[in-house]
């Protein structure tokens, strides 16, 4: 990486286009970024890579230089040169040196200073991860094989973008794709190519949407079908509808938590009835860096932080405490990385998903059909055996495998939850609020 740096620095000096666009893209990858963004501004252009989900700042270049570089990633994406008053959306294939073919994904915006480019990375020939490397402790995994299982149903992840939502569900296709059954995704666009599956992109410019591919999809002759996104109350219908047909169904949708999945379906127009006899699960999902093995050690835990996390602890299932086997007396460790070349000096390296499992238990279903609060319905579900995301994270934490800090930038506390639920009663007028 370092090497990349100075060659960069040097390319920005000869005012060498080419092989400023050639060297960003080389040192992103053999970074492991995500994401590339490079940003004008006033006096300078920034150059930032994400990886592991947080942005670093790589390097600056004179704005004088600003507009050939545009132009030359819009030469590789097949985009208009000489139209930079809208935003454009290309695409460039490439092949590494190692044999890997990436997709690269360009974005320009207009902005006061010039246009801002931000290329997203995909690796078209990864390999998708077991469930169990992604970080899903056994009790959630055996919730989530069998709602795979299951002959037909729905099952959902929510989280934000980013979160590794697809990356769960094609871990969850590679189980179910054998030669004994047909099975077909809708994506929007499709990430990962995996043999075996009949993958069709979505073209919203044409009509051909999410409800559209699905509600066409079933005349394919599917067995299981996996739509990229839950958006609008159609698609929700045709989903159900296949559900109650016979065909097993994985999709996403965005939401802050399982249970708040209950409550966005029923927002959509889904019928109470019709959730209970579909749903099998609700994913909600984070990602959060982990510590870096090679500088991890040991750290002093500050009283607010213990404080957080024991009360995180009192707030799980017995059974969930039990297995931690701590009492209020034991002392609680935790972990950080000092910082290393290995990591880049940020005392993380990698990242591992934190996992929220709901499954549609009586108990929950007739809470819906009681049309229970959302407070009332992850009560039960912990009574029942569900990990909150906090609660996954805090094993994770004692576990020594990433922070408190990470595990909080994602995860509410049940007090923050209970206020969250609250105001969405309020919003939905099911509180009245008494006027002064």
């Amino acid at each position: 990486m370092e090497d990349k740096i100075v060659i960069l620095q040097n390319a920005i000096i000869a005012s060498d286009v080419p092989q400023i666009a050639a060297t960003v893209v080389d040192a992103a990858i053999d970074i492991g970024s995500s994401d590339i963004h490079i940003e004008p501004s006033e006096y300078t252009v920034r150059i930032r890579f994400r990886v592991d989900g947080i942005l670093r700042s790589i390097i600056e270049y004179p704005p004088s230089l600003h507009a050939a570089v545009v132009s030359r990633f819009k030469i590789m994406a097949n985009l208009k040169i000489d139209e930079s008053r809208i935003p454009q959306d290309g695409r460039v294939q490439i092949t590494t040196p190692d044999g890997r073919e990436l997709d690269l994904r360009l974005s320009t915006l207009p902005t006061v200073h010039g246009e801002k480019i931000v290329t997203r990375i995909q690796d078209r020939s990864r390999k998708i991860p077991k469930l169990e490397d992604l970080g899903i402790e056994p009790h959630n995994l055996k919730i989530l094989k069998r709602a795979i299982a299951a002959p037909n149903g729905i099952l959902l992840t929510t989280g934000p973008t980013g979160s590794g939502k697809t990356t769960t569900l094609y871990a969850c296709l590679a189980i179910l794709n054998t030669p004994e059954v047909n099975i077909m995704t809708i994506e929007d666009p499709v990430e990962i190519q995996m043999d075996g599956l009949n993958q069709s992109q979505v073209y919203p410019a044409i009509d051909y949407t999410f409800a559209f591919g699905l509600r066409t999809g079933l005349r394919q002759d599917p067995d299981i079908m996996m739509v990229g996104e839950i958006r609008d109350r159609e698609t929700i219908e045709v989903a159900i509808e296949a559900a109650l047909t016979g065909h097993l169904v994985l999709s996403t949708i965005h939401t802050n938590s399982a249970i708040s999945t209950i409550t966005r379906l029923l927002d959509m127009g889904a019928a109470a009835f019709l959730i209970t006899a579909t749903v099998n699960a609700i994913i909600a999902q984070r990602l959060v860096r982990k510590i870096c093995e090679h500088c991890k050690a040991e750290t002093i835990i500050e009283p607010a932080i213990e404080q957080r996390l024991r009360r995180a602890i009192a707030s799980m299932n017995p059974t969930q405490r039990t297995k931690l086997g701590l009492t209020d007396n034991t002392p609680l460790k935790i972990y950080h990385g000092a910082g290393c070349e290995l990591c880049g000096h940020t005392g993380y390296k990698g990242r591992i998903g934190m996992y929220e499992i709901l499954e549609m238990s009586n108990a929950i279903k007739e809470l819906i059909l009681k049309n229970g609060s959302p407070l009332e319905m992850e009560k039960v579900a912990i009574a029942d055996g569900m990990k909150t995301l906090e609660h996954d994270g805090v094993e994770k934490i004692l576990a020594g495998i990433t922070t408190p800090e990470e595990v909080y930038s994602v995860a509410r506390t049940t007090e923050e939850e209970d206020k969250d639920d609250i105001m969405d009663q309020i919003d939905s007028e099911k509180i009245s609020i008494p006027k002064k």
